[in-house]
């Protein structure tokens, strides 16, 4: 059998009517170019390019570059990305006016010392005076009366500083609260990225931190809003009573208006229908509190009952004073009980600051701490006394 060898075919269409094979006609207006020709040479460099394409081989991948942060944490131009930096820049602005805040209530707070100490030093020469003995109407006692009077008038614009300070620092909270909502919100944002949610998950951290942070200035102004107002209240009646003792000559002590609760009711209807003890758990032998509040959920409305319920109550007594109970589940585990035990006492410091805030003195509050096998969250229970 006769061995023929290998061919390739190499066709130029230079005419859609004319194909001969081995013959090579003039065609008319054209070149003399073979229509199809049948060779045995090497295919062309420049053509086996063309015909044949050179095969891809993919990378061998390894686990520690799937692992790598370098390959996992790639950021990328996201709605999540976009609203993290906005997020962010609203927290570094809030964190500086924070800075701001506390540094302004550090200067409150020095000048009040400074303006008490001053009080107080007028108020002593005074009185030492007058229990050594002196004269009617003595001109450098009602010069150091005076003085203690004006000192009194400085505190009571400190007051009006703090009160003020108390108003921003409520503002910032709100500022905080809607940028963690934000945040959290983010993480439903389609499109995101896995760094998308790594850095939302620290931003959330330093959002919680600042949190923490302006609910220790709001208890720290609340504090001290209250102690001034309790403070002024008691010296100013205390200064008519050293008034009159410098007219007179004579020594006084403090001004009988500052002893509390001297006409509180004794009738058998308050101690029967309103003392129950808080450090028994709420039963059915312990007299139901005045105001149950469960804080079964982040945001708790509950202000408006608690004014009503209170303002009633003090309708009808007038002296009464009031305690908070922070109640808590029990339980046996020992890091459950102590994080429970947190949020019940700042939910009570909480409701604390909000009767303050309504105008009930807090020498007329007391704080103290339950525990209930009936609780299924945190409640704060306010009894009447």
């Amino acid at each position: 059998m006769l061995k023929l060898p290998k061919f390739y075919l190499l066709a130029t269409l230079t005419s859609l009517s004319t194909v001969m094979i081995g013959a090579t006609p003039a065609l008319s207006g054209q070149h003399n170019r073979p229509s199809l020709i049948i060779t045995n040479k090497p295919i062309p460099h420049e053509l086996r390019e063309k015909v044949y394409s050179t095969p891809f081989v993919g990378p061998d991948i390894r686990a520690e570059d799937l692992l790598a942060p370098s390959k996992l944490l790639v950021q990328g131009k996201t709605i999540a990305a976009e609203k993290i930096v906005k997020i962010r820049d609203d927290l570094s602005s809030l964190q500086i006016d924070l800075s701001g805040t506390s540094t302004h209530l550090i200067d409150i707070e020095r000048t009040g010392q400074g303006i008490a100490a001053k009080y107080y030093a007028d108020v002593g020469t005074i009185s030492t005076q007058l229990q050594s003995g002196s004269t009617p109407g003595n001109p450098r006692l009602v010069r150091k009366l005076t003085d203690a009077q004006v000192s009194l008038d400085y505190l009571s614009q400190n007051l009006a500083d703090l009160n003020n300070l108390a108003l921003e620092i409520a503002n910032k909270a709100s500022i905080s609260t809607f940028l963690l909502k934000e945040t959290r919100a983010a993480y439903k944002l389609h499109g995101s990225m896995e760094s998308d949610h790594v850095r939302l998950a620290e931003l959330e951290d330093r959002i919680n931190n600042t949190i923490v942070i302006i609910d220790r200035l709001q208890n720290n102004v609340s504090d001290d809003i209250t102690r001034t107002t309790a403070y002024l209240s008691s010296e100013q009646n205390n200064m008519r009573t050293l008034s009159l003792a410098v007219t007179n000559g004579d020594f006084y002590n403090k001004s009988l208006s500052n002893r509390p609760f001297s006409n509180v009711a004794t009738s058998g209807t308050l101690e029967q229908a309103y003392y129950s003890v808080p450090s028994q758990a709420p039963s059915v032998a312990n007299p139901r509190p005045l105001v149950k509040i469960k804080f079964n959920k982040a945001t708790v409305d509950y202000q408006q009952p608690v004014y009503t319920a209170l303002n009633e109550t003090l309708n009808q007594y007038p002296n009464a004073r009031f305690e908070l109970v922070a109640v808590q589940p029990r339980s046996t585990n020992a890091a459950f009980q102590a994080i429970e035990s947190t949020r019940a006492r700042r939910n009570a410091e909480n409701v604390l600051r909000s009767l303050v805030q309504m105008g009930l003195e807090q020498s007329r509050l007391d704080l103290s701490t339950a525990q209930s096998e009936h609780a299924l969250t945190n409640e704060v229970h306010i009894y009447v006394r």
